[in-house]
């Protein structure tokens, strides 16, 4: 007979399988959730044990607070450390509340320093305090000169765990060097050769080591054509050169150019998610919102925008009020005016949307900008006239009148024009002015493309049809 606990364990070891080999699947969350419902401490841990690091995190992030909150408690010291890295700023706060400030100080030695110090940087004072005064003194001292930089720098985005090795080594001496010393680096990809007042000399990467006699020095093989990154560069303009060169990991250098550390691409990647990320909602006027966000933050977050928005479609309706008089006696403009008005704010997104994602891939300068600028406005053009073309035959159409067609020819025209313009001058002016463009752009484009489009349309017909 097989008892009811010997069928419950070989299920969680098929369960633990498909988990190794697939990771976070819905049977595996699912059967975790349960556990954790049903207050087995043992199944729990046994099922998360075979998750990557990032399925943990994600299925944390899944779990409701409270049903999270009571698996990382079944966890303690057992989570691993690297789950936290993978959690989104919200979630971790919120779970590292649940662990206390002495299970946070215990878990962060067996990370890389940049991560360690990603999770210290975001604690409040007196819970970093707390966690600086429980850690070891080697690893508080590194995370204490990692908050000394400024923020959003290469300084707080890099590891301080570098290889390094002098130039006079062979490629023998530096493979036996990294085979019997005990190292704590975690992936690298390069080796720095450096003089005794660590600065960098040149790189060997790792593909060179190994495919390299034993004999040659590492003078003889290391890439004297290389690019350091000063410590207190911002960590877009970092990404920027990851992307641009196609690197993949780089040496950090201090004010006298010492190497102090190095970047990877592993966080360059977060980088540029952080960053598309808040474009994106910036964009949408949304904040720092997220599905774990309260009602009070998710509409702190909202709340602004909205009112600006308002603020913009009263100035719009302020100028069809102008015209109430000539809606009044022909109902086919209250019909067609919202046509003009869309059309504009549509062109005007797509054309702020290019613009503002080549300033944040660092794609223009003065040339490029008016080389951008004209493009669009030929674009621009042209699609006025197509869709001038499009919309006054549909308005001959419906309404069979050749001046409304005419009016709303000329009002798609002129719209359209305005849009790219304005699609282009608008973020290139706010950048100038160090605003935010993927902010700010959205708002001031639909208020001028409505405002415009209504003016042109309206005052039209005002002339010429009544």
């Amino acid at each position: 007979m097989v008892n009811n606990q010997d069928m419950s364990e070989r299920k969680d070891d098929a369960v633990g399988r498909i988990a190794s080999l697939y990771g976070l699947t819905p049977k595996v969350e699912t059967a975790i959730n349960q556990a954790v419902m049903d207050n087995e401490k043992r199944r729990a841990r046994t099922l998360m044990a075979p998750l990557h690091p990032a399925d943990q995190a994600d299925l944390i992030e899944k779990l409701p607070l409270e049903v999270a909150a009571k698996l990382v408690r079944m966890l303690g010291d057992d989570l691993d450390a690297e789950t936290l890295t993978h959690l989104d700023e919200q979630t971790r706060d919120e779970i590292v509340d649940v662990m206390g400030m002495a299970a946070l100080a215990r878990q962060l030695p067996d990370l890389p320093t940049d991560d360690a110090l990603n999770i210290v940087e975001e604690l409040e004072q007196d819970e970093r305090n707390d966690v600086l005064a429980a850690l070891p003194a080697e690893d508080r001292i590194l995370v204490e000169e990692g908050l000394s930089f400024p923020e959003d720098s290469a300084g707080r985005l890099m590891q301080r765990e570098v290889v390094t090795v002098p130039s006079f080594w062979t490629v023998g001496q530096t493979i036996d060097f990294l085979r019997n010393e005990e190292h704590d680096v975690g992936d690298f990809y390069l080796i720095f050769v450096i003089d005794p007042t660590r600065h960098v000399l040149g790189e060997v990467r790792l593909s060179t080591l190994l495919c390299t006699q034993r004999p040659r020095r590492m003078s003889e093989i290391m890439d004297a054509d290389f690019r350091l990154i000063p410590v207190t560069m911002d960590q877009e303009e970092v990404a920027s050169l990851f992307r641009h060169y196609g690197m993949v990991s780089a040496g950090v250098v201090d004010e006298d150019n010492r190497l102090v550390g190095m970047v990877t691409i592993d966080d360059v990647i977060d980088v540029i998610d952080e960053e598309a990320e808040e474009d994106l909602m910036a964009l949408a006027g949304v904040g720092d919102a997220s599905l774990r966000s309260s009602l009070r933050e998710t509409m702190q977050g909202r709340t602004g925008w909205l009112t600006i928005n308002l603020i913009t479609a009263v100035i719009a309706s302020m100028v069809i009020g102008l015209f109430d008089a000539t809606i009044e006696q022909l109902v086919a403009l209250a019909v067609l005016m919202p046509i003009v008005a869309s059309m504009g704010g549509n062109a005007g997104t797509q054309t702020v949307t290019v613009a503002v994602r080549a300033i944040a891939l660092r794609q223009l300068d003065n040339l490029a900008a008016w080389s951008f600028v004209r493009r669009e406005l030929l674009v621009s053009f042209f699609n006025g006239i197509i869709f001038a073309g499009m919309a006054s035959g549909l308005s001959y159409i419906w309404f069979g009148d050749a001046d409304i067609a005419m009016v709303m020819a000329v009002a798609m025209f002129a719209n359209l024009i305005v849009a790219g313009l304005s699609g282009t001058i608008v973020p290139l002016g706010l950048l100038r002015l160090g605003v935010d463009p993927a902010v700010a752009s959205s708002v001031f484009i639909t208020t001028i493309t409505d405002v415009v489009g209504f003016f042109v349309f309206l005052g039209l017909a005002a002339l010429y049809l009544i």
